[in-house]
């Protein structure tokens, strides 16, 4: 098994250049393992940036081709197949639609939010984002989904130490932001998917120390019942040029005067912000939480199965909590409003957030 690093030359951090350059690098060092698991997980990427895409258009073609005939050829002698179901599913549904069918990743503006056609994130497994939650803790499952399968190794960009704290970055199999990687601290401690203050003021420092060499940089939180797909701690770490909508000096949370659609608190101290997580933990409250160079934007939320989700959508995570609407099919992308986008939002409201 073969997992990729950077050259001990290279500085992953010392630019977003560099972190893109050893990002698309290792995406196409994970090629040469031929597997289908990293198959998939290269073209999901490759298809969040057309020119990664076009640079790799040809071999991942050359692979699609392989592994099709391979898997069946084995189906047809009536072997085991050693894939997991999760890409075994996935890469059918690719067969389905053909290489050539598969889209890139779209993105445009409705309003004051971002959408985006993700086409291949629709295909992949829906996990435990879609279980209705009464809690917003539960014990590691060492028999589920989690980061110390053996083979997720292989899907490791860096590992390493920062701010104290050691940590892993992997890829994110289904990508819907720029050079998206999880963050997991302290992986074979088997943490649960529970936020604690020496994470909180971890990422706090992690994300001050890095803002200079990476200025996009932005780290995001699904707590369990706010569309936490995996109960292993982990954080969703990304650049972008832009902020996110949720960043808008027009709402109210930034000193504006238009009311965000959900309850959106706005920290410049750590420790004021960890105060209120806490006190949502107190209450069992669900909420997502988004970490930029600005602060700490912290939105509490009604509980994943307490509330109607719209046709459209699959989820509201960090990222639809904070602006970006993530769509599943062509129609939904070109015809989703402003409004609907408000109205989905408005639907996941507490009631009576916690002060």
């Amino acid at each position: 098994m073969s997992t990729f690093m950077p050259p001990a030359d290279t500085d992953l951090f010392a630019s977003t250049a560099a972190f893109r350059q050893g990002f698309e690098r290792g995406l196409e060092a994970l090629l040469d393992a031929a597997s289908l698991n990293l198959f998939i997980l290269v073209t999901a990427n490759a298809g969040f940036a057309a020119p990664m895409f076009t640079a790799l258009r040809t071999r991942l073609r050359e692979q699609f081709r392989q592994h099709s005939e391979r898997l069946r050829e084995a189906l047809r002698r009536g072997e085991r197949l050693d894939e997991a179901d999760d890409d075994l599913l996935v890469f059918l549904k690719m067969v389905c639609m053909g290489f050539d069918a598969l889209s890139l990743t779209e993105g445009r503006v409705a309003g004051e939010w971002e959408v985006q056609f993700n086409h291949l994130r629709a295909f992949r497994p829906l996990r435990n984002s879609q279980q209705p939650m009464t809690r917003i803790q539960a014990p590691f499952d060492a028999d589920g989904f989690h980061f110390n399968k053996t083979f997720m190794q292989q899907e490791v960009l860096w590992e390493g130490e920062s701010c104290g704290q050691r940590f892993a970055l992997y890829y994110n199999k289904y990508p819907f932001v720029d050079l998206h990687c999880l963050l997991v601290p302290e992986r074979e401690s088997c943490l649960p998917q529970y936020h604690r203050r020496d994470m909180h003021l971890f990422i706090w420092r992690l994300i001050d120390q890095w803002r200079g060499n990476l200025p996009g940089i932005r780290i995001g939180y699904n707590a369990l019942g706010a569309f936490a797909s995996v109960n292993h701690l982990h954080y969703q770490l990304f650049l972008r040029d832009e902020p996110l909508p949720v960043e808008n000096r027009r709402w109210l949370h930034n000193g504006g005067t238009q009311e965000y659609p959900v309850d959106c608190r706005r920290f410049a101290c750590a420790g004021t912000a960890w105060d209120y997580i806490e006190r949502l933990h107190a209450a069992n409250e669900a909420y997502n939480l988004l970490y930029t160079p600005a602060g700490l934007y912290c939105m509490p939320r009604r509980k994943q199965g307490d509330f109607h989700l719209a046709a459209w959508s699959k989820g509201l995570s960090w990222y639809e909590m904070s602006g970006g609407m993530i769509t599943f099919n062509h129609q939904d992308y070109t015809t989703l409003t402003a409004a609907r986008i408000s109205e989905a939002l408005r639907s996941a409201r507490l009631a009576s957030p916690s002060s």
